[in-house]
């Protein structure tokens, strides 16, 4: 990617390491409608006007609520804490009521799932009452983006998520030895992580995500031990969700060439260190679903959640486990012929061929394969819920990447399709991206008050490093 500023001059970044890998994403493009009640308009131009403007193309994916910017850590790859903005930035209750709301009004495609950010939200003692609230109202899934650290203190404390209704802890973890903890995080906390892990096991929690913050040359070699420790823990870990290093946290800028580590990079180590077992092939694009929900959604007269997120975001394929060992789910059925015989399912319902349409649906089947995968896929095609969807991911592994951009790899493209969405106390709804690289420290600015002045009124530091 080569950029031109007037103050800086021109510049090449890295944007993907594999051209045929890019060109290849490029085919599985779904364009999205954007929302009928967009919140700002279309004044100053992307990205200036998020809010959603009328210029944005997906509706939301994941919803992402940050309930304070207080954290128990100073990570240096860290792009949202209080130690490093100055200031305190926690919404209350109620404003976060009113974001909820805000998100579950959209048209025509309400938010439906839902990750409660910060920061650290565990610190806040509300966190169990957040997660209720959002469930009264409608959010299916709600997941909560943590260190791990108070789940480590604590079994009682993973059964109260749990039991407020918790749907996936989403943990921060980067590898499995100490020095990628004390370069990521700045403190080796690896033994508080399987703490973590083992109390939500005896707390009932079954659902965690392995969240690895991938950064080249400290923990890339690490990527197949990772999966190797999920296949281990395979009765509470649902996925991997790897997030090549977004260089806009407190990482000097002369360190982002040696740093920087793309998508076909996580996908060609992936292959190289199960040798053989998850090759590049594998992985498709996030968009690749689009036809699935469309079609069974037209077959149900509704509408579900379409990830039109832009092509080059992410790449992801499942795993499914068996005796210790992984298969991928191309090893089941023929991805391509299976997705496009979904989109001439939905072609059919739209002309008014309803019956044509059903036969075009049982014949999707014949791309798939029996066993495992007939016995879960058909459940999710007849009924499109949630249930049937969860039962599919408790047989599998969800290995995936998502690649949020910096300022240097910024692409107008992909924001305009970004699926992952910040509500805010001010009525915004906010792309990832532009929030963490443009909008965050302005609007946490407003909204927050002096580190001194939190500290005086509440009597406790900001951050203690476990």
């Amino acid at each position: 990617m080569e950029k031109t500023c007037p103050e800086h001059g021109k510049y090449n970044e890295l944007y993907w390491s594999d051209y045929d890998q890019y060109q290849r994403a490029e085919k599985y493009r779904k364009e999205g409608e954007g929302i009928d009640n967009p919140h700002t308009k279309t004044v100053k131009g992307c990205p200036q006007d998020c809010g959603i403007c009328p210029n944005h193309r997906s509706h939301t994916g994941l919803a992402i609520i940050d309930v304070t910017n207080r954290c128990n850590l100073k990570c240096p790859v860290c792009f949202a804490n209080a130690a490093a903005a100055g200031y305190v930035y926690e919404p209350t209750k109620q404003q976060i009521y009113e974001m909820l709301q805000n998100l579950r009004h959209t048209s025509p495609v309400p938010a439906t799932a839902l990750q409660f950010s910060g920061g650290e939200p565990t610190i806040r003692e509300d966190l169990p009452e957040l997660i209720r609230m959002a469930k009264d109202l409608g959010f299916r899934h709600v997941e909560v983006n943590t260190n791990g650290i108070r789940l480590a203190q604590s079994v009682d404390y993973c059964r109260t998520l749990d039991e407020a209704g918790v749907s996936t802890v989403y943990l921060q973890f980067d590898g499995l030895t100490k020095e990628v903890y004390e370069f990521t995080r700045g403190v080796d906390i690896l033994d508080k992580k399987m703490k973590a892990i083992e109390n939500c096991r005896e707390a009932g929690l079954d659902s965690i995500v392995l969240v690895m913050t991938l950064v080249k040359g400290v923990n890339d070699h690490q990527l197949g031990d990772v999966i190797r420790f999920a296949v281990k823990n395979f009765d509470i870990v649902r996925c991997i969700n790897v997030q090549p290093v977004s260089l806009c946290g407190r990482l000097p800028e002369e360190k982002r060439e040696k740093m920087r580590i793309t998508i076909p990079d996580f996908m060609r180590l992936c292959e190289e260190q199960t040798n053989g077992k998850v090759k590049v092939d594998d992985f498709y694009p996030v968009p690749t679903v689009v036809p699935i929900a469309q079609a069974i959604g037209a077959l149900k007269n509704k509408r579900y959640v379409e990830f039109t997120a832009h092509p080059h975001c992410g790449m992801a394929t499942y795993l499914f486990v068996e005796d210790g060992e992984i298969t991928p789910i191309t090893h089941y059925g023929n991805v391509d012929n299976f997705v496009k015989t979904m989109e001439k399912v939905y072609e059919e319902k739209q002309k008014g061929h309803d019956t044509r349409a059903k036969m075009r649906l049982l014949g999707a089947l014949r791309h798939v394969n029996f066993g495992l995968l007939r016995k879960y896929i058909m459940p999710v095609l007849k009924t499109g819920s949630y249930e049937a969807l969860g039962e599919l991911q408790r047989e599998s592994i969800l290995l995936s990447s998502m690649h949020f951009m910096d300022p240097y790899n910024f692409d107008l493209d992909r924001v305009q399709s970004c699926c992952i969405h910040y509500a805010v106390p001010d009525g915004r709804i906010i792309p990832f991206c532009t929030m963490n690289s443009i909008h965050r420290p302005i609007i946490e600015k407003q909204l927050g008050i002096p580190i001194s002045q939190w500290q005086k009124e509440h009597k406790q530091k900001i951050a203690a490093v476990a």
